[in-house]
Parts: C-alpha cells; structure tokens; sequence
C-alpha cells in the first residue's frame, strides 16, 4: 500500500516514475518485515511507531540514523506498508506535524 497526499493510492509504476523526481519514500513496515520481504529499491525504513520521533529529530540525528537527508516540510514524501493502513497512518502523522 503505497500512500502521498496528493494520490492517496499510487501504483507501483507511478512510484517508480515519482521516484524519478526528488521524492522521498520512506517504508513504514517493521524491520522483520523488510528483512523477510525484502527492502524497496531506495527506500528509508522508518517503521510506523517511530515515525513521529524521526520526523522531529535533529536533521543531523537523522542522517546518522537513518543514512539519509531528513525531509524538509515541503518535500515530497511517499510511505508504503504492506497492505496500506499504516502508510495512511504515517500520512496523518506527517500531515500533523506540518508536512505538506
């Protein structure tokens, strides 16, 4: 379940060709979950319960955390799950945090 405010339900091709441009996606599955199903081609995983944590770091922190540039307010952001109910989760708490 792929989720981003402007389409709340994307394909996978139309995450692929999003990806294109400087989206940042970012798994919200357990880690288990990426270990056992394998992790999405230039992803970040940041699973669901420490989402709200991250979003709020140090932009240094998160980089050392999470390998990866923390996200501006007004980047475009992508969350996946598995079937979609936390991806829509994330959304909301993304949203709520001032993310457009």
């Amino acid at each position: 379940g792929l989720c981003a405010a402007e389409a709340p339900d994307l394909s996978y091709q139309e995450l692929k060709d999003l990806k294109k441009t400087n989206v940042l996606h970012i798994d919200v599955r357990e880690r288990w979950e990426v270990d056992r199903h394998g992790a999405i081609p230039a992803s970040v995983n940041i699973p669901l319960g420490e989402l709200v944590e991250a979003l709020q770091m140090d932009p240094v922190d998160f980089k050392e955390q999470y390998k990866h540039k923390m996200p501006s307010k007004s980047d475009p952001v992508v969350f996946s799950c598995l079937a979609g109910t936390r991806s829509k989760q994330a959304l909301g708490v993304a949203t709520s945090l001032g993310f457009s």
